[in-house]
């Protein structure tokens, strides 16, 4: 048995008996993998385990346990600019799923942990125009796990809006986040892009999030 360090992006959370909860997470060290958090019921220690919050923890490596354990675990970043806006915590809840569901458990992606770092900074300091912020994401989470999206490939992908996929493809972010989309045009692009990830990395990508961003950012 031993205990190391380590920083997390939290996915999801499963209740485990009366006080405790299972973690999902991705990390540099660990890539996709779950921690049993002991003692964490009440709802003050749950604020620590928001959707793609950041946080450091203890992580007590155990050959016979299933599950590993993380204990002392505090935020790394205060991200007041996401949790302070229902968008932004939607946007976030909506992220954190596609995670969930794409990456797969004990799956280790090298540069994943590093780049939705980064992203989760991006969002939390933005003050406007983020309503593209999730397609762009979706994007890039492409190229990260190693199946670029690039115009040839997604004209080899049906959908009826391969060219504003294209359009957001040449664009540098900062332009892709100005370009004028209606709220329906937005989520259409998000599922054809997810049935795009989907498709290449087997897995079923439903993300039922994506219903309350709809509704958020029309």
């Amino acid at each position: 048995m031993k205990e190391v360090s380590s920083e997390l992006i939290v996915l999801h959370t499963t209740k485990f008996g009366e006080s405790s909860v299972v973690v999902h997470t991705i990390s540099d060290r660990y890539g996709r993998r779950s921690f049993l958090v002991r003692g964490a019921g009440k709802k003050s220690s749950m604020s620590l385990f928001l959707p793609m919050n950041i946080i450091e923890a203890d992580i007590v490596e155990s050959p016979r346990a299933r599950l590993y354990t993380a204990r002392n675990i505090t935020a790394k970043y205060p991200l007041s600019g996401i949790r302070g806006n229902l968008y932004k915590n939607s946007i976030t809840l909506f992220l954190s799923e596609v995670l969930y569901r794409v990456v797969r458990e004990g799956g280790v992606e090298q540069g994943l942990f590093d780049w939705c770092e980064k992203s989760i900074l991006l969002l939390d300091a933005m003050e406007a125009d983020f309503s593209n912020f999730h397609i762009r994401f979706l994007l890039e989470l492409a190229v990260v796990l190693g199946f670029s999206p690039d115009t040839e490939r997604i004209r080899q992908f049906p959908g009826p809006h391969q060219d504003m996929i294209a359009r957001f493809l040449r664009a540098p972010f900062g332009e892709s986040m100005l370009i004028p989309l209606s709220g329906e045009l937005r989520n259409s692009l998000a599922e054809e892009i997810l049935g795009y990830i989907g498709y290449h990395s087997e897995s079923s990508v439903n993300v039922r999030s994506l219903k309350v961003l709809h509704e958020l950012l029309r």
